[in-house]
């Protein structure tokens, strides 16, 4: 009989009008790396959030070392050996590298607290796990990739049985994921048990055991790693056959749209020049780094350039503001949509119309009766899955929100869409509508500029691939000459 650390029995988890967990039964073998993956809105969340006793279910029973645990509290569940590695880091950015290791849980001699034992004990955690660095130091001067580990470290800290780490590797560089899955394989070995949630397919059969799928708050299925294939993975989590992971199949691109001659920034950006022709998707690969963001900006006047000359239709032009951009025919859809592409708490039709709202507009006043009209014009033809345009951002899944992002410039009409790192933080069944959608933009004429930390995607989705290294353009390869070895040389 396989020895589990964790079984949970039959969980059921309501919401208002929504069963987010529906009987789901996972057993979890002790030491394993177990992944848990389906698309957002499978219940992933929802079963992570029951093991931290944030949420209670309504029926069901977990187990913790054979012993039926009830979890009332986060606190509770800490104590009995849970934690969370939470996407966005829970740190006092002001506080040391070890006073964060140590928070809500000092190490005291007598009844004052034992600081240098603290600062002794980080030290060796960090230095056992393979990533050294001065406990001293102020979490804010921290890269995101060192964040992690000492989120990791305080997690461990608290004699931690299960790990569960939630997206772990969404804004880390490849040396720097690198360096996480080391520190994951040691803590394996160390006998700590971790459940690993990722969007990334290529992550899980490369460092985990087991894979558990979730789809709308059901079971799919519990499978070793190496008994299932990609397709397969694929498929359970989406209910159907992905047929092609990326449609897009080369076309001839049209006249020239957008020119750059010598874009310079001091320090970012040094003498960048390209083109980009009608019905194309380019491509820019590049480390986390090296300018690729940069240039996006500094193309559509967010940032400022110290040199250079864009050329729309073969005029030049002069954009210093994303206003001017946006008047001109261009359009961002950002890395950041949260925080940079959506009003969170405004419903989804006025993020649709909050561009164009002259479109909404009856004389000189929004009309709330067209905004809706129009959003759900945009809604049906993105099909974009939320309750109704009057429901909050917030609560529509990363996939949905990232459509939301796309209509706006839709209704606005850009020509040219800037998109920047489309599929980050979407699960596989999004991914494809989003890549479904650019080839249907481009189809109608329009130009896509599409910067992507994943190389098959970037490879997959483009006609050609320009490759930025230190604020340089690296090189330039044709669809059929882009492959991971010849732009990750190029990157380096």
């Amino acid at each position: 009989m396989a020895d589990y650390i964790l079984e949970l029995k039959n969980i059921t988890k309501r919401f208002p009008g929504v069963t987010a967990l529906d009987q789901v039964s996972v057993s979890v073998n002790r030491g394993d790396i177990h992944a848990l993956v389906g698309e957002n809105g499978a219940g992933k969340s929802t079963l992570i959030k029951v093991l931290a006793g944030i949420y209670h279910p309504e029926e069901g029973e977990v187990f913790l070392d054979g012993v039926r645990t009830v979890f009332r509290t986060p606190s509770e569940s800490q104590q009995k050996g849970i934690s969370v590695v939470h996407q966005e880091f829970k740190m006092s950015e002001s506080l040391s590298v070890a006073e964060n290791m140590f928070l809500g849980n000092l190490l005291y001699k007598g009844r004052l607290v034992d600081w240098k034992a603290m600062r002794l004990q980080a030290d060796r955690m960090l230095r056992d796990l393979g990533v050294p660095m001065d406990v001293d130091t102020p979490v804010e001067r921290l890269s995101v990739a060192q964040k992690q580990m000492v989120e990791i470290c305080k997690a461990v800290n608290r004699n931690c049985k299960v790990l569960i780490m939630d997206e772990p590797s969404a804004t880390l560089t490849e040396k720097e994921q690198a360096l996480m899955f080391g520190t994951v394989r040691k803590l394996k070995a160390g006998g700590v048990t971790v459940i690993y949630i990722s969007h990334r397919l290529e992550e899980i059969f490369d460092l985990c055991d087991t894979v558990t799928v979730l789809r709308d708050g059901a079971h799919i299925a519990t499978k070793p790693v190496r008994d299932v294939t990609r397709d397969e993975l694929v498929s359970m989590m989406v209910g159907r056959t992905v047929t092609k992971e990326y449609p897009r199949a080369g076309t001839q691109p049209g006249e020239v749209v957008l020119e750059a001659r010598g874009i310079s920034r001091k320090g970012v950006l040094e003498n960048i020049s390209f083109q980009l022709r009608r019905g194309e998707v380019l491509g820019i690969a590049g480390l986390v780094g090296s300018g690729r963001t940069e240039l996006a900006r500094a193309l559509l006047g967010i940032d400022r350039m110290d040199r250079g000359e864009v050329l729309l239709r073969g005029q030049p032009v002069r954009i210093d503001t994303f206003r001017k951009a946006i008047k001109s025919g261009l359009s961002l859809v950002p890395e950041d949509r949260k925080s940079q592409g959506l009003v969170q708490i405004a419903a989804v039709s006025r993020n649709i119309c909050m561009v164009n709202m002259d479109a909404a507009a009856s004389g000189f006043v929004m009309s709330a009766a067209k905004e809706r009209e129009i959003s759900r014009e945009y809604v049906d033809k993105l099909d974009i899955s939320t309750p109704s345009v009057d429901t909050e951002t917030q609560y529509l899944s990363g996939g949905n929100q990232q459509k939301v992002v796309i209509a706006k410039w839709l209704l606005e009409d850009s020509d040219i869409i800037i998109l920047d790192e489309p599929t980050r933080g979407i699960d596989v069944g999004a991914k494809s509508e989003i890549y479904n959608l650019i080839v249907s933009l481009v189809a109608q004429g329009k130009s896509v500029l599409m910067i992507s930390s994943e190389l098959p995607e970037v490879i997959g989705m483009s006609d050609r691939v320009l490759v930025i290294h230190e604020g340089r353009l690296a090189g330039e390869l044709a669809r059929g000459e882009a492959t991971q070895e010849r732009i990750m040389s190029l990157c380096v």
